[in-house]
């Protein structure tokens, strides 16, 4: 490969010549996280928080501003709610659909359960 005349100027003024360098190969951030998810033991969490984002699309607008996924524990998934007669809409009628739309999302071994509470 043909040295830049930045190389050979600074070549000369170091007294060293530079080694080749190699092509950089760049990974965008996602690529990388995708790498080192899994080696760190965050697979897991990270498939938390992609359900946690995406609420608003499963649960629809009004359901969305109403409550709010708090946690994820042991396949529990812990929703706030803003009012009770919210909470009874969403546990009653909604919870088996919006279960299903998580299963079908994000596989059936994530979230195994709903609970709502008021908060």
């Amino acid at each position: 490969m043909k040295r830049t005349l930045r190389e050979q100027v600074l070549a000369e003024w170091r007294g060293v010549s530079e080694p080749a360098s190699s092509p950089e190969r760049t990974v965008s951030v996602k690529e990388l996280i995708a790498q080192l998810a899994p080696k760190l033991g965050l697979q897991n969490r990270l498939r938390e928080e992609e359900m946690l984002a995406a609420w608003n699309e499963i649960v629809g607008e009004f359901f969305a501003q109403h409550s709010r996924p708090a946690r994820l524990v042991n396949g529990v998934l812990h929703v706030l709610v803003l009012q009770p007669t919210v909470l009874y809409e969403l546990d009653r009628r909604w919870k088996g659909m919006i279960l299903e739309k998580i299963r079908v999302r994000f596989g059936s071994r994530l979230v195994r359960e709903i609970r709502f509470s008021v908060g």
